[in-house]
């Protein structure tokens, strides 16, 4: 389904939506269409040059940005029940006009009925992933990437309440400046009103410009040491999907777990750093002196006993190949207020299966890792993340169409 323009892809959804969705006021998407022309300008559109703005992620490509893209300072995830009564082509409808709206919002224009669009402007490396969930395909009989499906239960660690967990639509917006996430978040809803309703939200944070080291998380450790680089063929191999209709995608895992921040209070350094297997001040690995050093997991202290013991994370978040590394992108989270502590990480994982990458790596932290004591999975899902389009392409053809 390819579109000129975005307005094109607005006339095609008048189509298939009809008259009386289009009409229906803010409650839809109509109020935006009628006041979108005087303020979209769409003649600047996001391919122009001379339309470009500093601080800008590029939007068209074989992939979709925010994935490869450097880590951000602000994120939040949004997901979405897909109403019952939208049939595929209208949520291909739904896609077009989320595709329309992406390729301004991330390129420092306004979304078409955008009453703020000064907010618009400097994007601030704004970037929007979209991924889909597993009942939605199913739905839709469509099959999804190899190994994509819902996580098996992890009953010795899960204390997964609903309220953060599944979705049929996901959008991961990230950025540099919490103003232009926010702001994008509440043009992309206004879009899917008519088509979906919220199911969770979670809002992030990661350690603005950490210098030489990883960014660090709540328990001060430095969180995603070991990654492929972007650019790869590692990179590559690990996250992208090779082949077929999703070929260009990749799957994320999101799972939010909560920090049990006053009991990890309680250790001194020694502890936290044994439980880790890497060092506070640097994150070097115990058994080096500088971050990126591989652990020597066969290392043995003048006790005879492992420098990283059995149950440290790092032994056992260690992938059992190159191959079969993920793209780990934590980010932190601070829900406290009256009710007490509420901290932890947002973690993001993509992967090209979540099957052979993801569940293997779980299954033996599940089992084993010295950090369950501190720390608690409370939400969970899983999503495929549609292939990067070109200009006049819409996010998710050759899957929905």
């Amino acid at each position: 389904m390819a579109a000129d323009t975005p307005l094109a892809r607005r006339g095609f959804l008048g189509a298939v939506l009809g008259g009386t969705a289009l009409a229906a006021g803010g409650a839809g998407l109509g109020a935006g269409l009628a006041v979108a022309e005087p303020l979209a300008e769409p003649s600047r559109r996001a391919s122009d040059p001379a339309a470009e703005r500093p601080g800008m992620v590029t939007f068209h490509g074989a992939h979709q940005a925010g994935i490869e893209t450097a880590p951000q300072s602000q994120c939040v995830a949004a997901s979405y029940d897909v109403r019952p009564e939208i049939d595929q082509q209208r949520f291909v409808a739904a896609l077009g006009l989320i595709t329309d709206d992406l390729e301004r919002i991330t390129q420092g224009h306004p979304a078409l009925g955008d009453t703020a669009p000064m907010l618009a402007e400097n994007p601030a490396r704004l970037t929007v992933t979209v991924g889909v969930g597993p009942a939605l395909l199913q739905r839709y009989g469509i099959a999804g990437p190899p190994g994509f499906a819902d996580l098996p239960a992890f009953p010795s660690i899960d204390q997964l309440d609903p309220a953060y967990c599944g979705g049929d639509l996901m959008l991961l917006i990230a950025g540099d400046d919490s103003l232009r996430v926010a702001h994008a978040l509440r043009m992309l809803s206004k879009d899917l009103r008519s088509f979906a309703t919220v199911r969770w939200t979670q809002r992030g944070f990661l350690e603005r410009d950490p210098g030489e080291h990883t960014p660090r998380n709540l328990f001060g450790q430095v969180d995603g040491t070991v990654n492929p680089k972007g650019g790869s063929e590692e990179f590559d191999s690990s996250v992208w999907i090779d082949g077929g209709s999703w070929a260009g995608g990749t799957t994320l895992v999101v799972r939010r777990i909560r920090m049990e921040m006053d009991s990890w209070d309680e250790l001194d350094p020694a502890a936290m750093e044994a439980v880790i297997g890497r060092r506070l001040h640097d994150g070097s690995p115990l058994t080096g002196s500088k971050e990126s050093d591989v652990p020597d997991l066969d290392a043995i202290d003048k006790t005879g006993l492992p420098v990283i013991r059995s149950g440290a994370h790092v032994r056992l978040a260690k992938a059992d190949s190159p191959g079969a590394q993920m793209l780990r992108r934590p980010f932190s989270y601070d829900d406290s207020g009256a009710g007490g502590t509420d901290m932890g990480l947002i973690f993001l994982a993509y992967q090209a299966s979540i099957a052979e990458q993801y569940v293997p790596v779980q299954q033996r932290l599940a089992d084993a890792d010295l950090l369950n004591e501190w720390t608690t999975p409370v939400g969970s899902a899983v999503f495929a993340i549609l292939p990067g389009c070109h200009q006049g392409q819409v996010l998710g053809e050759g899957i929905f169409t």
